[in-house]
């Protein structure tokens, strides 16, 4: 059995696409920084007969993202699938104008070496097996940069650029990345905004594989 990571997970998304991988007979890893929140989840997944456990890390904190990945391929068994989709914090989101230098560490750590930590951390493994996928989830703000987001259109901008490096350079060695971008709210009410669909999203970008990026739906004008 091998194991998707979830590193961002949570009761909307990160649940759908848990158990979307789960039918497939993938073991889940749910990781985010609070115990107790991945803990109900991956108990969730038990209930339904598949193989889960969550683990603990801050994006912002590297280490603690290689030690989780690290004891979720012990635990669990080697990463096949990874996916990086923390969700940002609401003081990532200030006007261009009020936005300080001090004021993009938090969102360059958050989306750039968060997800550099976990793609070197998840890599390896996927070597061993032959193939893998590296899945980055943003939103619209990383292909069109809005003035009342700053922190996320610049950190996502650069995720985005590792991610599309990470896809060129992995491509010959069977392991795809490719990136999702969703420009509506999850969970809004219409039924093609719902984290299941999204999912299928996920599900079929790591079977079909193809471009580095698309879209859960298109950008308006």
């Amino acid at each position: 059995m091998t194991t998707i990571a979830i590193i961002g997970a949570g009761k909307g998304l990160g649940l759908a696409v848990a158990r979307r991988f789960a039918r497939e007979g993938f073991a889940v890893a749910l990781v985010a920084r609070n115990q107790d929140r991945v803990d109900a989840l991956a108990a969730e997944l038990r209930q339904d007969g598949h193989s889960a456990a969550g683990y603990t890390a801050n994006v912002r904190d590297p280490e603690s993202i290689r030690h989780a990945l690290e004891r979720a391929t012990e635990e669990l068994g080697p990463i096949e699938v990874l996916q990086y989709s923390p969700l940002p914090a609401k003081e990532y989101m200030r006007p261009v104008l009020e936005t300080t230098e001090a004021d993009l560490v938090g969102p360059i750590e958050f989306s750039v070496y968060g997800a550099v930590a976990a793609a070197r951390q998840a890599i390896p493994g996927m070597r061993a097996i032959g193939h893998g996928t590296l899945l980055f989830v943003n939103g619209a703000s990383a292909v069109r940069p809005a003035d009342r987001v700053t922190g996320t259109s610049v950190a996502f901008a650069a995720e985005s650029a590792y991610a599309q490096l990470l896809h060129e350079a992995l491509a010959p060695e069977s392991i795809h990345v490719g990136q999702l971008i969703i420009p509506f709210g999850i969970d809004d009410g219409q039924d093609a905004h719902a984290s299941e669909a999204v999912a299928e999203h996920l599900w079929s970008m790591h079977t079909d594989r193809g471009d580095f990026r698309r879209y859960a739906e298109a950008l308006s004008d």
